[in-house]
């Protein structure tokens, strides 16, 4: 896994896009601080830029780098979480702005173990993850249900078909600075 992690870890640095496993479902990525890349992503997928990206970071050190205020409330629903969840914050920060949603808001989702906690460790920073299938096409629950047209699309594929995944998308909760807390999906 460590070649596979530092292989990976160059074609981010070199601006390029991924599809990878993470704790979820297999994912396309790329640095999230990469204007560039980002945009491939949104041509690959055919996806509007107005519906956001999601975010991956390695801990909660890392989360506190990129959201101006993390409400303290985040840390609990994380800590007793018994699945990946993914929650939307308000302000991100030191990301790149086609990232952002209309309304300054970032949805992120702390990766605790697994080959993405590994890479974004070694990156040091937050990578792009959206899922691996069109925009409006379900979402691929194996690698081999992954389409041709995204495979051909990225431009490195991760060597780690036979890694097992959850199979299925986060839960998603958005929880506003206001202390409003609204679950998007379960």
């Amino acid at each position: 896994m460590q070649n596979e992690i530092n292989t990976t870890l160059t074609a981010l640095k070199q601006g390029k896009t991924i599809l990878y496993p993470t704790d979820t479902v297999w994912g396309i990525g790329c640095d999230a601080t990469n204007y560039e890349a980002i945009e491939k992503i949104f041509k690959l997928k055919q996806r509007d830029e107005s519906k956001a990206l999601i975010c991956l970071v390695s801990d909660f050190k890392m989360l506190e780098q990129y959201v101006e205020n993390v409400p303290e409330v985040a840390y609990d629903i994380l800590k007793y979480a018994n699945k990946p969840t993914t929650i939307i914050y308000d302000k991100p920060i030191r990301i790149s702005e086609n990232l952002v949603a209309a309304d300054n808001t970032l949805a992120i989702r702390v990766v605790r173990e697994g080959f993405a906690n590994k890479l974004i460790r070694k990156l040091r920073k937050p990578l792009v993850s959206t899922s691996a299938n069109m925009s409006g096409e379900p979402t691929p629950k194996s690698f081999k249900e992954i389409s041709d047209h995204i495979l051909k699309g990225v431009d490195y594929v991760v060597n780690l078909q036979n890694v097992k995944s959850a199979n299925k998308p986060s839960s998603i909760i958005k929880i506003s600075n206001d202390g409003m807390v609204k679950v998007i999906r379960e």
